[in-house]
């Protein structure tokens, strides 16, 4: 893409602003190349040598744009990359208007096991019953479905039982940027030293964190 087709359409930012917005889940850098290289393949021009880092600038323009002109969005940091959602102090109204069409609600137990697979993984399903002391083949196989956890390969262990991990959906559920943003808080760590010897984990939460995360997201504000 040469200087005069640029200048012929819409500037990089606008791009940008117009990619979060439809995809409404977060956007790296690197996807955000790759949407404009699919498109100008498409249209026949030659690949747009937007850099990484021209991508990133433009992303947070966006960003500053919306907050500075007090609309009722914003661009959050997330999972690696941005998304663009509603500003929460007007959350309230959004949901008013939404019903209840809102993101499936996460049980507690469902909560617990996503914590220990945050903080333990890759981790076996046996070392997550082991944690909660019964069986977890139900939750499992509905966070795998709601995309929060993926399958991470296989132990060595006789049998060779599945490893599970987090996924980018879950790091956007919660609204993190990484792991490490989880909240501080000790129940696993004490229970995971307790149970196996092993070291604990880096300071950084647990099922009673997320639980409190996802419960404050979901009370109606006022």
């Amino acid at each position: 893409m040469g200087a005069a087709d640029r200048k012929a359409g819409p500037d990089l930012k606008a791009i940008v602003g117009a990619l979060l917005l439809a995809h409404g889940r977060a956007l790296t850098a690197e996807r955000i190349r790759e949407a404009l290289i699919r498109a100008a393949e498409a249209s026949g021009e030659d690949p747009p040598d937007f850099s990484l880092a021209q991508i990133t600038q433009a992303a947070n323009e966006v960003r500053r744009a919306l907050a500075a002109a007090g609309v009722g969005i914003e661009v959050v940091e997330v999972a690696h990359g941005w998304r663009m959602q509603t500003r929460q102090d007007c959350g309230r109204w959004v949901r008013a208007l939404l019903a209840k069409a809102e993101r499936p609600r996460l049980s507690r137990p469902a909560l617990e096991t996503l914590a220990i697979i945050a903080y333990r993984q890759p981790c076996t399903r046996a070392e997550i019953e082991a944690v909660r002391g019964v069986s977890a083949d139900h939750i499992l196989r509905s966070l795998l479905e709601m995309e929060l956890i993926r399958i991470a390969g296989r132990s060595r262990l006789p049998g060779r039982p599945l490893f599970f991990a987090t996924t980018h959906k879950f790091l956007e559920h919660f609204g993190l940027r990484s792991l490490e943003e989880l909240p501080a808080v000790e129940e696993l760590r004490r229970r995971e030293t307790e149970d196996d010897g092993s070291p604990p984990p880096a300071p950084g939460g647990g099922p009673e964190a997320l639980e409190r995360k996802v419960e404050n997201e979901q009370q109606p504000d006022g």
